[in-house]
């Protein structure tokens, strides 16, 4: 298991979310996985974070291994979620797999016939603190 890095910033956020919905008990099963990933999370300064590595709000090219499909999708918050802009919710499974994950990496999907999809980031595309967006 790789190690996976996230802004302060971000994980204040999600550490909040997660609390939230918990207690809403809305995506919890998500939220708990979410949770276990920000406690392994090395935090790292907005400044600080390398700009190959998939913060809140990145654009992000990811390459399925086996059938060598390329996509790319933008990783945000709940609210922010539209799937004609390829805007996926940092609480559904891919969200969750690359968040701190950097260029290179591979990461599993597991999918409900029981298997796993790997997939490999091939690039992040934009990253709000590389671009100096720190409001985001």
């Amino acid at each position: 298991m790789n190690n996976i890095y996230v802004t302060q910033k971000d994980h204040q956020r999600l550490h909040e979310m997660v609390q939230i919905q918990r207690g809403n008990n809305g995506n919890s099963k998500y939220a708990a996985q979410l949770g276990i990933e920000l406690k392994r999370a090395k935090q790292v300064k907005p400044e600080d974070i390398l700009e190959c590595v998939v913060t809140m709000n990145s654009k992000v090219r990811l390459r399925e291994l086996k059938s060598k499909k390329e996509f790319e999708i933008t990783l945000v918050y709940p609210q922010d979620v539209n799937i004609n802009e390829r805007k996926v919710s940092i609480l559904a499974p891919v969200g969750i797999a690359i968040l701190g994950c950097k260029e290179g990496d591979v990461v599993e999907l597991p999918v409900p016939t029981g298997t796993t999809i790997s997939y490999v980031i091939e690039k992040v595309i934009y990253q709000p603190e590389a671009a100096g967006d720190f409001h985001l």
